[in-house]
């Protein structure tokens, strides 16, 4: 009886610990966000005004993976993605800049959102597994950048 007392105890004591082991999901993100830093892209969690139009609803706060933009561009712009392939801005007009509507177009489905200001270039993504995402993220973040 003592056995089974003993073994409650330590059982009931060690348990908190499988709470610190991250998810199987928690582990792939990191994974991911380091994988981006190697490649060059920084990596935040941004909380982000979503418009109201949007089909489905962005996670909040959503990871921002940006680069800074190359000296000389002097352009501001910002599209979300209603659909894949389909990019709005704001007023819900389409993109209709040939080169970068072919980049935006390369971009994996669940990126909501890529901003670019004079600074920096910046894209909100759901970060979910598909294969080669992060490259073909961070070739077009280069692009455009």
């Amino acid at each position: 009886m003592t056995f089974w007392i003993v073994a409650l105890l330590v059982g009931a004591a060690l348990s908190p610990l499988a709470w610190l082991r991250p998810s199987r999901r928690q582990s792939r993100q990191m994974e991911l966000r380091l994988e981006a830093r190697r490649i060059g892209l920084a990596m935040q969690l941004s909380r982000e005004e979503w418009p109201h139009w949007l089909l489905s609803e962005p996670p909040s706060p959503c990871a921002q993976y940006h680069r800074s933009r190359r000296a000389g561009h002097q352009d501001s712009w910002c599209y979300w993605q209603l659909e894949p392939g389909q990019w709005l801005n704001r007023w819900r007009e389409p993109c209709e800049d040939a080169r970068l509507l072919t980049q935006l177009q390369t971009l994996p489905a669940d990126v909501f959102k890529v901003e670019a200001s004079p600074q920096m270039i910046a894209l909100c993504w759901g970060e979910k597994p598909e294969p080669q995402a992060l490259e073909r993220i961070a070739a077009a973040l280069l692009a455009l950048a």
